[in-house]
């Protein structure tokens, strides 16, 4: 009998290990795509981010197998999050309008550690390994699937190529708001780009 009380003792050990395990390793990766975003992957060591997720440097290799491989984990976490905030959109073209409006705003362009992985991270990621490269094609793809859904609910692949559009438009226009030293001409960017979107769209 004392065994087999031990027996199962043991095995909830292994459980709540692995447990805590699953979420340390999600704190990392939180912790470090808000990091990323904001210093640049090159600009992000292992310490920093270790200690924003209150942790030692001898713990990541417990986690993962090279920075690379964060990257690639972190990209793929990012994007899913992203397509599946498009969620708590309202329905259809609506929803894609407030998303526009939201992405092109001053809030997202000004905090760049919480917003889109794209307009923060785009630049850097064609310098990535192939997993992290295959992460953001994935998660792109979810993206652009999500929005030709929208435009044409009946036939999303009539709408693909506005959906392309559409994406590389909200992409490029906040990273050129963000690299602006003058605040109404980036202001205006921002602007500008709200009425190229929606005319996309239509």
């Amino acid at each position: 009998m004392g065994w087999d009380v031990r027996r199962r003792t043991g095995g909830e050990s292994v459980r709540y290990a692995r447990e805590h395990k699953q979420v340390t390793r999600r704190r990392i990766i939180e912790k470090a795509g808000s990091r990323f975003k904001r210093d640049g992957i090159d600009g992000s060591g292992i310490s920093a981010l270790m200690a924003d997720a209150g942790l030692t440097n001898g713990a990541f290799y417990a986690h993962f197998a090279s920075k690379d491989d964060l990257v690639a984990q972190v990209v793929a976490e990012e994007l899913r999050t992203q397509a599946a905030n498009y969620s708590t959109l309202r329905p259809g073209r609506q929803g894609l309008e407030d998303l526009v409006r939201e992405y092109l705003s001053p809030e997202h362009r000004d905090h760049p550690g919480a917003g889109c992985p794209s307009a923060a991270l785009l630049d850097e990621i064609t310098r990535c390994g192939d997993a992290a490269k295959r992460a953001y094609t994935e998660g792109a793809r979810d993206i652009v699937d999500e929005m030709a859904a929208r435009l044409a609910p009946g036939d999303p692949g009539s709408a693909r190529g506005r959906a392309i559009g559409l994406f590389t438009l909200l992409v490029g226009t906040l990273q050129l708001s963000r690299a602006l030293a003058d605040p109404a001409f980036a202001d205006e960017v921002l602007e500008r780009g709200i009425e190229n979107a929606l005319a996309v769209m239509d």
